[in-house]
């Protein structure tokens, strides 16, 4: 993978991502890196098959919803790819919710404004709540995650992930270990 510096990259992510990066601070920007990817490639196990990556370094990014009293409530669940968003345990109990679903492809694209399969927590709309892993915010080393296309990644640490997300949630328990990656 040829990463280099997001700031010089822009134009490699998706436009909410873009347009969040651009109004980040630029010393956390240094941090964040960008390569090209193929786009057939982008879904998690083939991806870190064909680029060598291990998946623990690699976190994935998932949207759900919930009503209650007739509020819909979004949040983004962002996890290592070897586990799973425990969506009817722990997100349900913290949108307090009865239901947390995963969001319909068409609706997380249209809400977004990003490519399925590239959806990620950075330029999300307003309002939604930031989930993450403890094991993702905690990482020192590199995570890759969604760019908000199909045709790049990004890669940073989890503590400039919080820095760069100041009002997302840490929460310890959010993902459940999977045996075999999907």
């Amino acid at each position: 993978m040829q990463w280099q510096p997001v700031r010089t990259g822009l134009e490699l992510v998706g436009p909410p991502v873009a347009h969040f990066l651009r109004s980040a601070a630029p010393e956390l920007l240094t941090a964040v890196d960008v390569a090209p990817i193929d786009p057939t490639a982008s879904d998690t196990a083939q991806f870190c098959e064909r680029y060598e990556i291990e998946p623990e370094l690699s976190a994935n990014c998932v949207v759900v919803a919930g009503k209650r009293e007739g509020e819909m409530r979004y949040a983004a669940c962002l996890v290592r790819a070897t586990e799973r968003a425990d969506v009817n345990g722990t997100v349900r109990r913290l949108l307090n919710v009865r239901k947390a679903s995963f969001l319909a492809m068409e609706d997380a694209v249209s809400l977004t404004g990003m490519a399925y399969g590239g959806i990620t927590a950075l330029g999300l709309p307003s309002g939604w709540r930031i989930l993450l892993d403890s094991a993702v915010a905690d990482s020192r080393r590199p995570m890759v995650i969604g760019s908000g296309v199909r045709e790049s990644k990004l890669q940073l640490s989890g503590p400039t992930l919080t820095a760069l997300l100041p009002a997302a949630e840490r929460i310890e328990g959010l993902a459940v270990s999977v045996r075999v990656m999907q």
